[in-house]
């Protein structure tokens, strides 16, 4: 109805169209009764009434008119049937028709002319028009009387701000240009308690990005109404205890736009995220940084920022709560019941890496993994029809997801909320919510633009963003019926904490044993008691193995050791050896089992397998593939480092020797150049012992050791395993407990040595077949196995110098790059080439991996 009179009846442009406003939910649908009957009644009347009375004359102009009003006392122009000169189209009133018994005789360049068209016909049409202000003031009456309000968005238009008829009063509209135009609402004072939460994100992330003068505000802008239903409403946490066991999980996989989750923390009263913080966001040492980071900041969960890692992330958290329930939920007891929400924009649904994991999410039917896109057509370039033109709803529902839709992300609160709980009523199917936003919504000149995306608004926009959104706020400040909503959750979450350990006690007493475990592995995160003793140790005399074969029985072991030991290859299981027999698959409606099968996704294995470690639930988890495929998942390697994330990547096949597949599939580069990446543990083993040494380190990072972190407990770091193809003799002189030292004598000579020789994984043996042989010529040589640089850099500068002494020369030795190795050897007998395809016995000859070509550089260097 409001639509109806704002829009009336004009000649004007076409490109004013109707304009919504703010209505009562049922007032539209009286209002339009009311319209339609008493005009009905009166104009037929009075039309009758009148038109058997008046001369049949009007009031017209030549020119025709441009501009209407709706406004009594103003002029407003409609068309006129007449017997007139074409010219002659249109006639002015000075006050509506039909409320009067005559016209005035002269009006500017109007004139009276008669016509032949009955009176009467003017006469109805007037007191049909006098008839409309009548209706909607009895609509407005009768609807105001109706409690819901129902915000409607305004339609497309152009050119100059309009007079916009609302309940509550006048409000300006801001007209834009473009495709997309006139999605924006100016607000005037009056405002729901929906519209100041989003707005009060809005602007702590507009006021943010402005200080630092850097930053991402249109993302935020943009998703407000989504960040302030799932937080406000829907999801289950803590803010005074982050790290509850059963919280909903978040993950804001458009990490540029973290100001929207600093905002959202601060407002719900996070401990980590102060005013202060938001005011210095990007500075450094806050609490509020260029993306978000778990290890940084409480109530983050994952560390996001490269696009799509968010949203795989979210896969791997929503595969933790399914196997966490499958392993200790029993009717009338589900300790484990939470949902994993995530925000993802245009970016992350390009990237690869969502491919991979979501196609795994929909094969799981991850019915508890709800994801919202924010659909705002939007990226660096501009709009994403420059590339990217693809159907997405219909590859997730190929994925096998629930696809919804919510046609207005900016003003559709109650769109919202509906999609949310459609989303939970589906349980056997993740979700996609695609949500349709305007990025930078509120802006008047960047809305809509890749202007919003990566730089701030600007003084001036700012304060025009305010003036159009009717925020009569000042920077970083927050209206106190907003911040009562937000705080609100300290109250709530703290119940709903409360309750949820009521059941973990009923839960303990109903099942002892598995409430005991439960307390240990999953709330406390303890490793059983003498963990490392189930850990095989080899004899020299014992029969030999690859360390593939090496690492397949310690994963066995520690799989039916530690409840939280998961894991699985992508799609290699057979070749790296890494199923584990006291356990089934990890697949839909058997979600306890411990057995991933990631498929041919690297990439997804990687982020699924962190955020596994990233639950915080005691989960240990482990993925792997060919080392040389590291490369395909390197960001995944990089970020588990990044975030801390306990993540044990088991890689095998890891050099020439791999033979027959040639240079494609024998990595030379590969262990170098991880060992680059920091925090990340690259372990080469030379043997069982060795293999068995280096999973107990990892075990113990993945749980925790050393430093304390945010959450209270030691920090966890990644580990990699770089595992042969090729069978290992088992060493004398090597041990379990030797790796934790990164690099120890395995042989050694008497007296002081005249050469060291440092090897890793399988070239520690060619080392001692080198060493042996130089004896024979009178030469004391000293072998170090170095399964681990990260190891050895942590100890201290005595034991170091106790292993590799200072004037003693070195030659390292691995069949790969030379890179690094300069800091520990004097010479390198290595691989700087590609490797061809040839068996692999002889590929490690022709490349320089033989007792002679070892010894004759050593001898060369002394």
């Amino acid at each position: 109805f409001f639509r109806y009179t704002d829009k009336m009846m004009s000649n004007a442009r076409s490109q004013y169209r109707a304009i919504d406003a703010e209505q009562p939910s049922y007032g539209k649908y009286i209002a339009a009764g009311v319209t339609v009957g008493v005009a009905a009644a009166i104009g037929l009347g009075s039309g009758l009434a009148l038109g058997n009375n008046m001369p049949a004359s009007s009031l017209y102009t030549v020119a025709p008119a441009t501009r209407v009003s709706n406004t009594i006392g103003a002029r407003a122009t409609m068309p006129i049937y007449s017997n007139g000169a074409a010219s002659r189209t249109s006639y002015d009133v000075q006050q509506p028709a039909g409320l009067m018994s005559a016209f005035p005789q002269q009006q500017g360049e109007t004139y009276f002319q008669e016509t032949t068209a009955p009176a009467g016909v003017f006469s109805g049409m007037g007191a049909l028009m006098g008839a409309i202000p009548l209706a909607a003031a009895a609509g407005y009456f009768l609807g105001k009387s109706q409690k819901k309000q129902e915000p409607i968005a305004m339609a497309a238009y152009s050119g100059e701000p309009l007079q916009v008829v609302t309940q509550g009063g006048a409000r300006k509209s801001m007209a834009l240009k473009g495709e997309n135009a006139g999605l924006i609402i100016n607000h005037g004072t009056e405002q729901t308690l929906d519209e100041l939460c989003a707005n009060s994100i809005r602007f702590l992330a507009v006021d943010g990005v402005n200080k630092a003068n850097s930053g991402h505000p249109g993302a935020p802008m943009g998703q407000a109404p989504m960040a302030h239903i799932l937080f406000n409403e829907t999801m289950k946490f803590n803010p005074k205890n982050p790290f509850w066991t059963n919280r909903d999980r978040f993950v804001l996989s458009s990490g540029h736009g973290c100001m929207l989750q600093y905002s959202v923390l601060h407002l719900l009263g996070y401990d980590d995220v102060t005013m202060d913080d938001l005011k210095s966001f990007r500075q450094w040492g806050s609490k509020s940084p260029g993306h978000p980071e778990n290890f940084e900041t409480r109530g983050i969960e994952v560390t996001t920022g490269p696009l799509g890692m968010g949203i795989s992330n979210a896969v791997g958290l929503a595969c933790a709560e399914r196997h966490l329930a499958g392993v200790y939920n029993r009717p009338g007891h589900e300790i484990i019941d939470h949902y994993t929400y995530t925000i993802a924009g245009d970016g992350c649904f390009q990237e690869g890496i969502s491919h991979e994991s979501c196609s795994y999410a929909g094969h799981l039917k991850l019915g508890k993994l709800i994801a919202f896109y924010d659909d705002n057509n939007i990226t660096i370039d501009g709009e994403t029809s420059l590339s990217f033109t693809e159907d997405v709803e219909m590859r997730y529902k190929a994925y096998g997801w629930q696809v919804l839709r919510v046609a207005d992300g900016n003003t559709d609160y109650d769109g919202i909320r509906k999609a949310i709980a459609d989303a939970k009523a589906c349980t056997d199917k993740p979700t996609l919510i695609m949500v349709k936003t305007l990025i930078g919504y509120g802006s008047p000149n960047k809305a809509n633009s890749h202007d919003a995306h990566g730089a701030p608004l600007g003084k001036d926009e700012a304060a025009a963003t305010r003036k159009n959104l009717g925020w009569e706020y000042g920077e970083f400040e927050v209206p106190k019926e907003a911040m009562d909503v937000f705080r609100s959750a300290i109250p709530r979450g703290a119940k709903q904490e409360e309750e949820w350990n009521k059941k973990v006690e009923a839960y303990k007493a109903a099942f002892p044993e598995l409430g005991q475990q439960f307390q240990d592995c999953v709330i406390d995160q303890k490793l059983p008691e003498g963990w490392e003793n189930c850990l095989p140790r080899y004899k020299p005399e014992d029969t030999s193995f690859a360390t593939r074969i090496n690492s397949f029985k310690a994963l066995n072991a520690l799989g039916a050791t530690i409840p939280g030991f998961v894991g699985g290859s992508a799609d290699l299981a057979p070749s790296n050896m890494t199923l584990m027999s006291c356990s089934g698959d990890f697949l839909a409606g058997q979600y306890e089992n411990k057995n991933f099968r990631f498929g041919v996704r690297e990439f997804g294995m990687g982020a699924v397998s962190n955020a596994l470690a990233l639950h915080k639930t005691g989960l240990i988890p482990y993925c792997a593939t060919f080392l040389i495929f590291t490369d395909y998942m390197r960001n995944a390697i990089r970020i588990a480092a990044l975030s801390q994330a306990g993540t044990i990547f088991t890689m095998t096949h890891d050099s020439v020797a791999v033979g027959e597949d040639g240079p494609t599939h024998q990595p030379v580069e590969i262990v170098g150049s991880l060992r680059m990446i920091p925090q990340l543990a690259v372990c080469r083993p030379c043997d069982g012992n060795e293999t068995s040494g280096a999973y107990r380190m990892a075990v113990k990072r993945s749980n925790g050791m050393g430093e304390i972190g945010i959450s209270g407990r030691p920090k966890t770091f990644p580990t990699l395993l770089a595992l042969s193809r090729q069978v290992l003799p088992n060493q004398a002189g090597s041990s379990i407990e030797a790796v934790e030292f990164g690099a120890y004598t395995i042989q050694d000579c008497e007296g002081t040595p005249d050469l060291i020789l440092i090897g890793t994984g399988s070239e520690v043996e060619l080392c001692i077949q080198s060493a042996n042989k130089m004896a024979e010529g009178g030469k004391k040589v000293r072998v170090v196995s170095m399964p681990c640089w990260e190891f050895f850099e942590d100890q201290t500068q005595e034991y170091k110098d106790s292993v590799l002494i200072p004037g003693i020369p070195t030659v390292s030795v691995e069949a790969g790059t030379s890179f690094g190795w300069h800091k520990y050897s004097d010479a390198q007998v290595a691989i700087d080439t590609y490797g061809a395809s040839a068996p692999g016995d002889r590929c490690l000859k022709e490349f320089g991996m033989t007792v002679e070509n070892v010894v004759a550089t050593a001898m060369k260097l002394l």
